[in-house]
């Protein structure tokens, strides 16, 4: 992890394309202004965690359902 130092005010710079502006400073509170183009998606850490949790569970074949699709496949092919 790079550490960096920066006052209100100053900017840090990442390839070219995001900006990173330190806007103001109260006391434990840091607010950050982000420059980037409109094709890379910006998220708080625990927004991001939690949409990543959220896409996980619409991917994961819950077992009733997984029992379900074996169940009908095994009927149709009874059937032929």
């Amino acid at each position: 992890m790079l550490v960096l130092s920066r006052r209100k005010g100053e900017s840090i710079v990442i390839q070219d394309q995001i900006e990173l502006t330190i806007l103001s400073v109260d006391g434990d509170t840091v607010k950050v202004g982000i420059s980037a183009p409109k094709h890379v998606d910006i998220f708080r850490k625990e927004v991001y965690l939690s949409i990543q949790e959220s896409n996980r569970e619409s991917v994961a074949p819950q077992q009733s359902d997984l029992n379900a699709l074996i169940d009908r496949l095994r009927g149709s092919n009874a059937n032929n």
